[in-house]
C-alpha cells in the first residue's frame, strides 16, 4: 500500500506541475479576469462616443411621405431631385439614398442608390426603410399606436412555469448557455490532454524499460489503480479551481458589462454534476488510455489511437447549434447516458433544458460502470501487452487474449 501511495504521489506531482496542466487550470481564468480589468480600465480612460446618427436620403415623387423619419440610429433625410440627392451622396452627406416613384403605390418598387458594392440590401437597412414606407403609408388611416404595431407586430417574452402552476426561478436565456457551453469545451480539452499525458507517460516507461523495474516493486493492479486515482485527483483539482472562479468572474462581468451578463443564472445543480461528471470522465479517459497505452508500440500510435475517444467526445459541440433548438431529443439523451460524450453532453443540456431524474442516474450508472469494467479490462490488456514490444496486436487478438487471461 505505501508503494502504491509513493505512485499516487509522484503520478499526482508530476501532473500538477506540467506546464500543460497550469496553462488549462489557469488559462481562462486569468484571460477572464484580464478582459474584464482591461474593459474597466479603458472605460475609465476614454469617454464613450456618442451613438453615430446613420443618414439615408429619399426623394419623394408621390409626396405623401413625410413622417417617420426617424428610425433609431437611422435619420431619413427628403431631397427635391435625384440630383439633389444623388450630390449628397457623392459628398458623404447621406450613406445612401432612395427613390419614391410616382407609381411605386401601383408597381411596389423603389430604388436604393449607395456607394457601396452589396449583393444584398444588409438585413437592417431593408427594416429601416420598410418601416418608414409603412409608417407613412398608414398614418391617416389607422391610429399611431396600432402603426406601431404593424410595424413591430411581436415582441415575444417567454417564461417558464413549474409543473404546480408556479413561475420557476431560473428562466431560459440564450445567456444561460454560456457557463455551461465555456465548461464543456474546457472538460473536453482537459479530458483529450490527461488522455494524451498517460499514454504518453507509460509510452516513455514502456520504451525505457522503467515499466520492467516498477513490475518488479509493485503489482500491475497497484500500479494502474495509483495512475488512474492520481489523474481523477488532478482532475479534482482542477474543476475545483474553475468551478470557484466562475461564480466570481460571472459577478465581475455583470458589473462591468451588464447587459444579458447580467441575466445569466447557474444551474442549481452545476456545481454538484460539474464535479461528478469530470471525475468520472477523467476517471474513463484514464482507463482507456492504459488499454490503449498497453497495446501501442510507442507514444506517438497511442496518442493517434486515442483520437477514437477523444475526437468521439466532441460531438456534442460539433453539432451545438442544433441541439440548443431541440435539447430533449432522443439522439442527445443517447448522448447524455453514453459514456464517452455524457460529461459533455450533461453539461451542455443544463445550460438550456432540465433533464429528467432518471437520465442522470442512468447517465452516471452507466458512466461508472464504463469506468469499473474500462479499468478491470484495461488491468488485463496491460499484464498481457505491456512488456510486449514491437508490433501491435490486432483487434481479434486481443479479443481472444482477454478470453483466456
Amino acid at each position: 500500500m505505501n508503494k502504491a501511495y509513493l505512485i499516487f504521489k509522484h503520478e499526482f506531482l508530476k501532473k500538477i506541475k506540467s506546464v500543460s496542466f497550469i496553462i488549462m487550470t489557469l488559462l481562462i481564468p486569468v484571460l477572464a479576469l484580464l478582459s474584464i480589468g482591461i474593459f474597466k480600465l479603458v472605460s475609465t480612460l476614454i469617454e464613450p462616443p456618442a451613438e453615430q446618427i446613420k443618414a439615408i436620403g429619399y426623394v419623394d415623387e408621390i409626396g405623401m411621405f413625410d413622417d417617420h423619419t426617424d428610425q433609431g440610429l437611422t435619420r431619413l433625410v427628403p431631397f427635391a431631385s435625384r440630383d439633389d440627392a444623388n450630390r449628397a451622396l457623392v459628398r458623404k452627406e447621406v450613406t445612401e439614398y432612395i427613390i419614391i416613384p410616382s407609381d411605386y403605390r401601383s408597381s411596389g418598387i423603389i430604388q436604393r442608390y449607395t456607394l457601396e458594392r452589396e449583393f444584398i440590401t444588409p438585413p437592417i437597412t431593408t427594416a429601416v426603410i420598410k418601416n418608414f414606407l409603412t409608417g407613412n403609408l398608414l398614418k391617416d388611416k389607422v391610429p399611431p399606436d396600432t402603426v406601431t404595431l404593424i410595424v413591430s407586430p411581436l415582441n415575444l417574452e417567454v417564461i417558464r412555469v413549474t409543473e404546480k402552476g408556479d413561475i420557476a426561478l431560473e428562466q431560459s436565456n440564450i445567456g444561460n448557455i454560456i457557463i455551461p457551453g465555456v465548461f464543456a469545451l474546457l472538460l473536453c480539452l482537459a479530458l483529450m490532454f490527461g488522455a494524451t499525458s498517460l499514454i504518453n507517460g507509460l509510452g516513455e516507461e514502456k520504451e525505457s524499460r522503467l515499466i520492467e523495474v516498477l513490475f518488479s516493486s509493485v503489482s500491475v493492479r497497484q500500479l494502474l489503480i495509483s495512475k488512474v486515482l492520481a489523474l481523477g485527483a488532478v482532475g479534482l483539482l482542477q474543476v475545483l479551481v474553475w468551478l470557484i472562479s466562475i461564480p466570481l468572474l460571472l459577478d465581475l462581468a455583470s458589473s462591468s458589462f451588464g447587459g444579458f451578463m447580467s441575466e445569466i443564472q447557474i444551474p442549481g445543480n452545476f456545481l454538484v454534476l460539474g464535479i461528478v461528471y469530470f471525475i468520472l470522465g477523467y476517471l474513463l479517459f484514464a482507463v482507456l488510455s492504459i488499454g490503449i497505452g498497453a497495446i501501442s508500440s510507442n507514444a506517438t500510435e497511442g496518442g493517434q489511437l486515442s483520437m477514437l475517444y477523444t475526437l468521439t467526445s466532441f460531438i456534442p459541440l460539433w453539432f451545438v447549434g442544433v441541439f440548443i433548438n431541440f435539447p430533449n431529443s432522443p439522439i442527445w439523451v443517447v448522448l447524455t447516458i453514453f459514456p464517452i460524450t455524457a460529461p459533455i453532453q450533461t453539461m451542455l443540456r443544463l445550460g438550456v433544458s432540465d433533464i429528467p431524474l432518471w437520465q442522470l442516474v442512468a447517465s452516471i450508472g452507466v458512466l461508472g460502470l464504463s469506468v469499473i469494467v474500462g479499468l478491470f479490462l484495461s488491468i488485463k490488456i496491460f499484464r498481457v501487452y505491456m512488456l510486449m514490444y514491437g508490433k501491435r496486436p490486432g483487434f481479434r487478438e486481443i479479443i481472444n487474449s482477454l478470453k483466456n487471461a
